[in-house]
């Protein structure tokens, strides 16, 4: 009985923490992407679009959905700033990838990135979202069309999807993270940080025995010393109905 009020407690109260990657070469709108993400869905107001200026380091925003903890990283995309790009690879859920669907001339810088960002063997295995942004213009390309221009075929095996969305005016926000959430649930690498994380906690607790048994079979402590506690990716353009331009498959 204990068990089952356990395990219904776990559920509703137990949220699973994940880590959120948003990169893209400058003005894409990452920085606007994130304020929109707090707008939707921590019912904020979201900066003025003239008080947003380009991401020098790092931005974080938190959001909650559903039994979800989703924790965004968005990076500066400036040619300088990439370096710093993969310090944040290794902790990395999935990545979220922004390009300016509005400004062909950099499509090339993009996908050069891109396919850098996915060679990293750190990424291995990562769900890829590719926001073909600024739907709002006009003279934006569609998220098929991009699709086909970068034509991810060439890259290694792993899940992903195209969605055309406006960081603007919030245009396919919320199909994007409901993907995200899916896929990061299910994903193999969310196995993989999980089991890392358990045994970087199970070595900080056995090197604490071991070295907590070797002071004491020294005669290095008494009775009277308390030692303190360790602590230690298909497209989707919002309009027609979404056609995965690769079913997600779940290793």
């Amino acid at each position: 009985m204990f068990s089952l009020f356990y395990g219904l407690w776990k559920y509703l109260f137990t949220k699973t923490e994940f880590h959120v990657l948003i990169l893209g070469i400058d003005k894409a709108g990452k920085t606007t992407l994130l304020e929109k993400l707090k707008s939707v869905y921590l019912n904020m107001e979201s900066l003025p679009h003239d008080r947003i200026v380009p991401t020098v380091g790092l931005n974080i925003g938190r959001i909650q959905v559903s039994n979800s903890k989703l924790v965004f990283w968005d990076l500066g995309g400036q040619p300088g700033l990439r370096s710093i790009w993969e310090k944040y690879y290794e902790e990395a859920h999935a990545i979220v990838f922004v390009i300016d669907a509005s400004s062909p001339l950099q499509f090339e810088d993009a996908k050069s990135t891109l396919e850098k960002v996915l060679r990293h063997e750190d990424l291995q295995g990562a769900p890829l979202l590719i926001l073909a942004n600024k739907q709002d213009l006009s003279e934006a390309m569609s998220a098929e069309e991009l699709a086909r221009y970068l034509d991810l075929k060439k890259l290694d095996e792993r899940v992903y999807m195209f969605e055309a969305v406006s960081a603007y005016d919030g245009l396919g926000i919320k199909e994007s993270v409901e993907w995200l959430v899916e896929v990061m649930e299910r994903s193999k690498r969310t196995e993989t940080l999980r089991a890392r994380a358990g045994e970087s906690a199970g070595s900080v607790t056995s090197s604490s025995s071991e070295e907590q048994t070797c002071l004491r079979t020294k005669g290095q402590i008494n009775h009277d010393l308390l030692l303190g506690d360790i602590i230690p990716g298909s497209w989707h353009q919002p309009r027609p109905p979404q056609v995965h331009a690769q079913p997600p498959s779940f290793p």
